[in-house]
């Protein structure tokens, strides 16, 4: 029975081994002084007052100092607490 358990602990290190020095040499190495790819400038997030969903403040409707998700939402008004 330990025969196996040590052939199994032997396996798994050789494979953790091997996969952590091919994930070294596969993985693409950053250009020094290069802009970082897909970076999009932060964006305020609001809640809806209706249903509580948050959304960019840029999608969302405002109406009396709140947003709305939609425009049903904003017709039905903040939802009471």
């Amino acid at each position: 029975m330990s025969k196996y358990l040590l052939v199994t602990l032997v396996l798994l290190v050789a494979v953790a081994l091997w996969r952590h020095k091919h994930r070294k040499a596969v993985a693409p190495k950053p250009r020094p002084g290069a802009a970082p790819r897909n970076h999009l400038p932060v964006q305020t997030m609001v809640c809806c007052a209706h249903c509580g969903l948050h959304l960019p403040q840029a999608e969302a409707s405002a109406a009396n100092g709140q947003f709305f998700c939609s425009p049903a939402h904003q017709q039905r008004g903040a939802r009471q607490p």
